[in-house]
């Protein structure tokens, strides 16, 4: 089954190539405001990071199928000593737009990941009560659902396509994926890895959101690409994809993911370039793949 995977270096904030309610599942994780390892001072306050929630969540309304979900990866942030609540505010942005809140699963990521493992070692320290600070091994996974599916769609389809879209229930159970929390390995930033000093997430999570979420065939979003993971693995499972990037200096580690090769068009893959995109450098350890508007 042949699919076509469009990318777009633009800021999300419009995806004005993308026709009205053409999408069936969204998976994607905005940039952790003002993350200290990642996006240190990205956003001038947290009002500036707030309106580009609101401005991504509206514009996600408009470009997603009645009924279909989507799924945002993000995470309460601690920023020079103050907590800012993410998850509140952009499950309060998208019920805004009119999206239903569906579900939450947490991601617990691996004990002892030495970029989440300072905060704890404080009380080794000074062993006295008003040190603790646990180390924050999670993250959440926000399902949202614009409005509620027909399941007579299943009647449009293929005997073949239902057939490529049955869940693997053996992985469903033995790998938990029935549960709200999800044990899943993190993408360590170590040698000489594709995205390297990109905050990406696993191959795993959208392996699962996919599979659980869309049929054969179908189309997936991620407004925040950074290095094309989602993107990769719609094309592995047999669905099209739309990505946006507003870093255009990323392609070439989208092209490396998606196996282009200098030869997109043997891959399906479109690449678009519209004014409002920025280029950055490589190493992306203090500003990373996601500035005001791509992820991973």
């Amino acid at each position: 089954m042949g699919t076509m995977h469009r990318i777009v270096f633009g800021n999300c904030r419009s995806m004005k190539e993308i026709p009205d309610e053409s999408i069936q599942l969204t998976v994607t994780s905005p940039p952790y405001y003002n993350a200290p390892f990642d996006y240190p001072n990205m956003f001038k306050d947290y009002d500036e990071f707030l309106g580009l929630i609101r401005d991504f969540s509206q514009e996600l309304y408009r470009v997603m199928a009645p009924g279909r979900i989507g799924c945002i990866v993000a995470d309460d942030m601690l920023v020079k000593g103050e907590r800012y609540p993410v998850i509140a505010d952009t499950t309060r942005m998208m019920l805004d737009s009119g999206f239903r809140y569906r579900d939450r699963i947490v991601w617990v990521k691996p004990k002892g990941y030495v970029r989440i493992s300072r905060r704890s070692g404080v009380v080794m320290q000074h062993p006295y009560p008003m040190y603790f600070y646990p180390d924050n091994i999670q993250e959440s996974i926000l399902i949202f659902q614009k409005g509620r599916f027909d399941y007579s769609y299943l009647q449009k389809l293929t005997s073949k396509v239902l057939e490529k879209s049955k869940i693997p229930l053996l992985d469903y159970n033995s790998e938990g994926w029935y549960m709200t929390v999800w044990n899943i390995t993190n993408v360590l930033p170590l040698g000489k890895r594709l995205e390297r000093g990109i905050a990406a997430f696993p191959e795993e999570i959208p392996r699962r959101l996919i599979r659980l979420f869309s049929y054969a065939g179908e189309t997936v979003l991620d407004p925040f690409l950074g290095s094309g993971t989602t993107s990769k693995v719609a094309m592995d499972l047999g669905r099209n994809s739309w990505g946006y990037e507003i870093d255009r200096g990323l392609r070439q580690k989208i092209e490396a993911k998606l196996g282009v090769d200098n030869n997109a068009s043997a891959r399906n893959v479109e690449f678009q370039t519209r004014e409002d995109t920025r280029m950055q450098e490589a190493s992306r350890l203090k500003t990373s793949s996601r500035t005001l508007n791509g992820l991973s």
